[in-house]
């Protein structure tokens, strides 16, 4: 016996309550007159909170409107409603709907939602199965009864044992992803739960049983807040403002270049550990959250690798050679395809030394590669100054100079026109564009001073090889 895959459709696969869209494309064919009543109340509440029992007993009376009507008479509505709930779906569940189809397991929809007006968009979107409520039927038109469970709670449990029989589908093989606190028994029988978007009662006992958090709207692994729906680089983004950071000046140019919607690939130079708070606060300007990447092995360093992950951090190993092991820059695909915004520094590391002052930018290809893998844009963008804020040097940045604060100028740039053919020569694109972002005295390749040239280094102290780079020796 095998497994098979069940979701849950409302605050699941659908960020919000399916019942609004259903309720409007039945009044548009003109299949009902009027709302049920306290229907926006009672959504709204669903929305925010998750289900409760007001808007399950809603739920219920719904029967009610088709009693007496022929079985046919919501087919229009009902396909209207699929078009329109199937452009709501949440962009990373269809990453997981491949997965488990590519796994070979049967995907079914397993909502409470009436079958027969949930169908097309299972339909829509591919899914193998509905196991949803039904009305009896009686000579051709709807009684205003329910034919077998009430697809909720212990009924929906049910429904999914007596298809998984049918079907000779193995639960504890099978997977089942739902927010709701109500679908606690459909989430206790299988082999591997999920709980999305979690409503405020489901995510406590999801902790204690250690199930897998996923939100749908983000990259896996990324923390939400729950009920104000905020991931922790949001709240990171907030913090970052100008005058969270006194001991600094800040100049940004070309927020319009990030774009308002869709993904897009973020890429810069890399002058120093203050980089990231920048970029926080230039990404707070332009009203987006981003993933950025970042070496493996930072991820591998204890709670600082959770912390990355749960911020939106993408583990790449730059030492990948093994062809049979997945792309590393897989999962920052996935976001892009997400319409996420992914951050990368071609640079990998903040160069060291003479390296430090070179007028040619020189990088990895990741930037390029993933570009060709995702078809997503390169916005480039330069960094200046950063390093007189925190110079690799130092253990922490200087927060003292707040009567001569260092500017830090950030400058973003249109996309760069690739080729798409050579990741090298395309990275040579990347790293020029990026260039002609930093102001003149970057590329003039002026030779720095011994205390400037100590200050690349994490030591402090220049080798002996290096120091004739120096212009004072």
């Amino acid at each position: 016996m095998s497994g098979a895959a069940f979701f849950d459709l409302d605050r699941t696969l659908l960020r919000h309550a399916s019942g609004p869209v259903l309720s409007e494309a039945m009044r548009e064919v003109g299949v009902v007159s009027a709302k049920l009543p306290l229907e926006g109340l009672l959504f709204g509440v669903f929305n925010w909170f998750g289900e409760t029992l007001p808007s399950i007993a809603l739920a219920r009376q719904a029967v009610l409107v088709a009693r007496g009507r022929e079985v046919g008479a919501f087919d229009e509505a009902a396909e209207l409603a699929g078009e329109r709930l199937a452009e709501r779906v949440e962009p990373f569940a269809h990453a997981l709907l491949e997965e488990h189809r590519a796994a070979g397991r049967p995907v079914v929809l397993a909502t409470t939602t009436p079958e027969h007006l949930i169908r097309p968009f299972a339909e829509r979107l591919g899914l193998d199965e509905v196991i949803a409520t039904r009305y009896t039927v009686k000579k051709g038109r709807y009684t205003g009864g329910i034919d077998g469970p009430f697809v909720w709670s212990t009924g929906k449990l049910a429904a999914v044992k007596d298809w998984a029989r049918e079907h000779n589908v193995d639960l504890a093989e099978s997977f089942a992803y739902s927010d709701s606190i109500y679908d606690l028994p459909l989430l206790s029988a299988v082999g591997n739960p999920g709980a999305v978007n979690p409503d405020p009662r489901l995510l406590p006992v999801a902790a204690l049983k250690r199930w897998p958090v996923l939100y749908f709207d983000t990259l896996p692994g990324v923390i939400k807040l729950p009920l104000i729906d905020l991931e922790l680089q949001q709240i990171g983004m907030m913090l970052s403002r100008p005058e969270t950071f006194p001991f600094a000046r800040f100049h940004i140019e070309g927020l319009e270049n990030v774009p308002e919607v869709g993904g897009a690939i973020m890429a810069g130079n890399h002058r120093s550990y203050f980089d990231l708070a920048t970029m926080m606060l230039t990404m707070g300007r332009s009203g987006r959250t981003g993933r950025f990447l970042a070496k493996k092995e930072l991820f591998d360093v204890p709670l600082v690798g959770s912390i990355l992950r749960a911020g939106g951090g993408i583990s790449v190993d730059r030492q990948h050679d093994d062809p049979d092991a997945p792309d590393p820059l897989t999962a920052a695909a996935m976001a892009l395809r997400g319409g996420e915004l992914v951050g990368v520094m071609p640079q990998g590391t903040i160069p060291r030394g003479p390296d430090f002052f070179d007028p040619v930018l020189k990088g990895h290809t990741g930037a390029a590669r993933l570009a060709k893998l995702s078809g997503a844009p390169v916005i480039p963008f330069a960094v200046w100054g950063t390093e007189q804020v925190w110079p690799r040097s130092a253990a922490m940045p200087n927060m003292l100079s707040l009567l001569d604060p260092p500017h830090i100028t950030v400058r973003i740039g249109e996309p760069v026109e690739l080729k798409l053919r050579s990741a090298p020569a395309d990275t040579r694109r990347i790293m020029a564009a990026i260039s002609e972002l930093l102001p003149e005295e970057a590329r003039s390749g002026k030779r720095p001073s011994l205390a400037e040239l100590a200050e690349t280094y994490p030591s402090g102290v220049v080798p002996p090889e290096d120091r004739a780079f120096a212009w004072d020796g």
